[in-house]
């Protein structure tokens, strides 16, 4: 005879001590099955006495074609598609995976089983909700998002299914975008897996983590709440609003906000700029002080391609550093690239040496010219620290891409 004992790790410590004695002096007749999810919690005593074996999970597609063999023998009809999604939401147990499809044919007893009929028993929902939730949030449109939200209550579907749903949606995306193979990496159709390639483009990785984060703290919230629904609207409310919170990834995302705020927002000619600043500051900009050495010739080929050299780089730096100032050290005259940050979005990269490597590494792939490069945010600004202007002479002889001021005092001249 064979005894079995399921979810071991739940004997007390009086019970392990007693079936130790058992093990240590088995009858000859018996063999004892010790079942567990959670192998840590067995003491070592009886965990050296046994022989272990781990099963890993059940793939989707082994046990989609378990469930289709029994429904076939059934004489039950269903979709393919449905047949999936049950074996997805079996995560690994075929015996979920039985209870699960049990549960979805009682409800339909006689009918065909549907994609629609199963993501309905089960309170979950179509992936193609949540694309439009997605792009409800990446708007940052809060009350869209509360409105696919209400939806979803109102057909019914259970909002800790949603939760774990969502994070997977959002999983899949961050692999799809990550992957060298995301057909490898994620399993879906591929009409699916299409739709998945298109919305993995609309954000960076760094936001995806963050949505993740956000939702995997809401499933662990979530189970025991009992109110679901706040819990779930503020969850939405954060990842439209990323002010609310002050984690790194958090901020890559407010960046990204200002970004797309600029890039939307319409180009002002610069006569409208001008009449737009305060008179101090007009007057200042009219007449800066004369620096007391010219800027190092490698330091004016700098500016000279500086909008090459910045569309160079990758991801928000290049915005941030087209919109910066180049300055150098009026007073020493040293060949050191100050780099001053007009934006407070600029400001994350100022303590970053990887961004500082990177700008370097372009400035030596265009110019061919070694110029080491200090980050500056515009409140800390140094003394003696002036705007770098190209010489005539070598706006004819460099053949790049040119964007350098004018010096007042030559106009005047």
């Amino acid at each position: 005879p064979t005894r079995r004992s399921s979810d071991l790790h739940m004997l007390s410590t009086g019970a392990f001590n007693a079936l130790l004695k058992t093990l240590e002096e088995p009858p000859s007749y018996v063999i004892f099955i010790l079942a567990t999810t959670e192998a840590h919690k067995i003491p070592i005593t009886i965990l050296s006495r046994c022989q272990r074996y781990d099963f890993r999970r059940i793939s989707i597609d082994t046990i989609a074609a378990r469930l289709l063999e029994l429904t076939e023998k059934e004489g039950v009809r269903a979709e393919e598609r449905a047949i999936r999604y049950v074996a997805k939401a079996a995560d690994g147990s075929m015996r979920d995976a039985l209870s699960l499809l049990d549960q979805c044919i009682a409800f339909y007893l006689g009918e065909t089983l549907t994609y629609d009929r199963v993501l309905e028993v089960l309170g979950a929902v179509d992936t193609e909700v949540f694309g439009q939730l997605l792009r409800k949030v990446l708007k940052g449109d809060v009350t869209g998002a509360i409105q696919v939200l209400e939806e979803l209550l109102i057909r019914g579907r259970e909002l800790t299914q949603f939760v774990a749903d969502f994070t997977w949606y959002l999983r899949n995306l961050l692999l799809v975008k990550t992957s060298e193979d995301p057909k490898e990496a994620v399993d879906a159709s591929s009409e699916n897996l299409k739709a998945m390639e298109e919305e993995a483009q609309m954000a960076d990785t760094e936001t995806f983590m963050r949505y993740i984060r956000v939702f995997s703290e809401l499933s662990g919230q979530i189970r025991y709440a009992a109110s679901k629904r706040v819990l779930v609207e503020i969850a939405l409310i954060k990842l439209c609003r990323p002010v609310m919170e002050e984690n790194l990834d958090s901020l890559l995302d407010r960046v990204r906000v200002l970004e797309q705020k600029i890039e939307e927002a319409p180009r002002l000619p610069a006569e409208a700029i001008a009449v737009s600043l305060p008179k101090e500051e007009l007057s200042e900009q009219e007449t800066p002080p004369k620096p007391a050495k010219a800027a190092p010739e490698d330091l004016q080929k700098v500016v000279a391609g500086w909008r090459t050299i910045a569309g160079g780089t990758k991801g928000g730096l290049k915005s941030q550093l087209l919109q910066a100032v180049p300055r150098y050290d009026a007073r020493t005259g040293e060949p050191v690239l100050y780099v001053e940050f007009i934006s407070l979005a600029g400001q994350i990269y100022v303590n970053d040496p990887i961004y500082k490597q990177e700008l370097e590494e372009q400035i030596l792939a265009v110019t061919g010219r070694q110029v080491p490069v200090e980050f500056l945010a515009a409140q800390q600004s140094r003394q003696g620290l002036a705007r770098i202007t190209v010489d005539q002479i070598l706006k004819e002889n460099i053949h790049m891409e040119i964007t350098s001021e004018d010096d007042p005092e030559e106009e005047e001249q």
